[in-house]
């Protein structure tokens, strides 16, 4: 290790499976970086559904990963491993991890780092891995979203529905999202997007009627099993259906005559067990065509509330609420 780096770092651990309370601070040993990776003196973390998962004990990390929950981070290069040439240390970046970000540092590929935009703090940088990565493997690539469809987004005001709601505006779709509030809904529509709060209303009967019965090209949902039958009956000849969460649970019944009516496509990733070289493959996609939209700010993480690492516990409570809009970070330093 470095004079600069301690032996001994402060980090938020899962004690036990169970609610916030069973998110703890700890001392641990700082890592020390191995081939390819580097060691980031952690800025910011992004909090995610997949760490409310984890700390359930419904989603282990992947083997070799670390049991610290947190999959985005930004930062500062402390320490390069073998072969690592470019970060170099002192530079700042966002990184997706597989896990460790809750803790004053944590390993990243190096592949997976990148510079954070110009015009951007590390809170707002921790806010970009996990859900631009997410959005665009999953509409871009595996969805295939191209300019003049349409997408319907479950869950607009979350993360992964603000970033979904610029990016596909961004590269020319038309786009609808559903939200649990009217004052979700106004937020998602100054994003740009027509809001459909499916307390109030039927989301299938509502994209009929906004698409003149067409339905829409894709539809990237996080319920899964009870929408499956709903989504399938929303999307257009040819429609793709990203299924990305299961959050309303993984089983159902379904009809499977639209399929073969309407020539559909259903399909469905999770990022974090993916290999370095297939996320690497995503960062460099991110970092040509997304990075220059940050960076001259057509498009932006929305970064809902900010707390510091301490205070992990409330910040899975927020999130488990579903009171927030956009992204919760803590703030490590």
């Amino acid at each position: 290790m470095s004079r600069s780096i301690p032996n001994m770092m402060t980090a938020v651990e899962i004690a036990q499976w169970g609610g916030p309370e069973v998110l703890r601070r700890c001392r641990r040993p700082t890592p020390q970086p191995g081939p390819g990776e580097v060691l980031i003196r952690v800025l910011a973390a992004g909090v995610n559904r997949p760490d409310i998962m984890q700390r359930k004990g419904l989603y282990p990390p992947p083997p070799g990963a670390s049991d610290l929950p947190g999959l985005e981070i930004a930062g500062e290069v402390a320490a390069l491993g073998e072969g690592v040439r470019e970060p170099a240390v002192g530079d700042t970046v966002c990184a997706l991890v597989t896990g460790g970000g809750y803790a004053e540092y944590c390993l990243a590929a190096a592949a997976l780092c990148l510079p954070i935009p110009r015009g951007l703090g590390p809170v707002e940088a921790a806010a970009i891995p996990e859900t631009f990565f997410t959005v665009w493997a999953n509409v871009f690539e595996r969805g295939g979203l191209k300019a003049g469809e349409s997408v319907l987004i479950h869950g607009g005001g979350s993360g992964i529905g603000t970033t979904g709601i610029q990016l596909a505006r961004a590269f020319g779709a038309t786009v609808f999202v559903t939200a649990g509030s009217a004052e979700k809904c106004r937020f998602c529509e100054q994003l740009g997007a027509r809001a459909i709060n499916y307390r109030q209303e039927d989301f299938v009967d509502r994209i009929k009627t906004l698409t003149d019965g067409k339905g829409v090209n894709l539809i990237l949902d996080i319920i899964g099993g009870p929408y499956l039958q709903r989504n399938l009956s929303c999307l257009a000849p040819e429609g793709r259906l990203v299924l990305i969460a299961v959050q309303g649970g993984p089983k159902t019944e379904i009809n499977l005559l639209p399929i073969f009516l309407n020539r559909l496509t259903l399909t469905g990733s999770t990022l974090r067990p993916r290999s370095v070289g297939e996320k690497t493959m995503i960062a460099e996609a991110l970092r040509l065509k997304v990075w220059p939209l940050l960076e001259s700010g057509r498009v932006r993480p929305v970064v809902h509330a900010i707390f510091p690492l301490s205070e992990a516990p409330e910040a899975h409570r927020l999130m488990e609420s579903s009171q927030h809009m956009g992204k919760i970070v803590l703030s490590v330093v």
